[in-house]
């Protein structure tokens, strides 16, 4: 089978370095994008620049989206001038912007009837996995077009995860960046503790940074298939106990030391009642809110 022709719309701050991984592609790259000095570039590559996303349509039958938001989604797809008024039969639409978990599976929906499959791959890994060609991409969809499309893919990252179908990808990231997010108000809360406490935040930052990258950071703990409490007689069911242990401890030294200083610790203060729902190894801990160095279990 010969090399497809590729398509990238949203040349922005992540697509412009992902569509770029794409210019020495045998079977020839198209661009688009709204702004038209963001495709200059792609030009000077030797890339074919589109009028439209139907002029991308026209050349390419693996066509990649990263654009802002549902909307815009909606209009490449559908719009006047949009993709499937050109789309051939056969040709894969890969949505990598996050979008509503619902949205991926609407599109496949209006697409069908056009012979046109879709995919959602999100990317985790930010900016700098695009320029360094190490995202992960979450792709959810029919096998058939995660199977065409995975070569290409595999030029955009260094892991291509497929979850299942249409909308995994987009409900993965929703998970992942849930993650991402209240670790950053973790942080925040972590940063006010330890700035009242006298603490270099920035040495600290190079503390969390060196052993996050010894420990894999929260990843570290998904080793598990389902999100439910771990049998008696799992193997993970000691280790995640010690953990725990430990965790509750140093959250509850952590939320003693906010006390002292005045400084508020809701995070901390949850952290403490869900740790163990969140290692599988659930118990009856609750913190008591005026006695915040002891627990109903302890």
């Amino acid at each position: 089978m010969s090399d497809p022709h590729l398509g990238f719309i949203g040349l922005g701050q992540i697509g412009a370095p992902m569509a770029k991984r794409w210019c020495d592609h045998p079977g020839g790259l198209t661009v688009f994008d709204v702004v038209e000095a963001a495709t200059a570039p792609f030009a000077e590559r030797g890339a074919h620049v589109a009028a439209s996303p139907a002029g991308v349509a026209e050349r390419a039958t693996v066509i990649s989206l990263m654009v802002r938001d549902d909307a815009q989604v909606r209009e490449v797809m559908s719009g006047p001038d949009g993709i499937l008024a050109t789309a051939s039969n056969g040709t894969v639409v890969i949505i990598h912007s996050t979008v509503e978990a619902d949205t991926p599976a609407e599109i496949a929906a209006l697409c069908k009837p056009h012979g046109v499959a879709v995919l959602d791959a999100p990317v985790s890994g930010g900016a700098m996995g695009a320029h360094e060609g190490t995202l992960a991409l979450m792709v959810g969809g029919d096998a058939e077009a995660v199977a065409l499309a995975t070569p290409a893919l595999e030029r955009l990252g260094t892991l291509v995860a497929h979850l299942g179908p249409i909308g995994a990808g987009t409900r993965a990231k929703l998970a992942r960046n849930l993650i991402t997010f209240a670790s950053f108000a973790a942080v925040g809360e972590a940063s006010r503790l330890a700035e009242a406490a006298g603490v270099d935040l920035a040495k600290l930052g190079e503390v969390v940074r060196h052993s996050d990258r010894v420990t894999g950071g929260p990843g570290a703990i998904m080793l598990r298939g389902t999100a439910g409490p771990l049998p008696a007689d799992d193997g993970l069911r000691p280790i995640f106990e010690h953990t725990r242990g430990l965790g509750e401890k140093d959250l509850t030294l952590a939320i003693g030391l906010g006390a002292e200083l005045g400084v508020e610790t809701p995070v901390a203060r949850q952290a403490f009642d869900q740790l163990g729902a969140a290692l599988g190894v659930p118990h009856g801990h609750s913190l008591d809110t005026d006695n915040p160095d002891e627990g109903d279990d302890r």
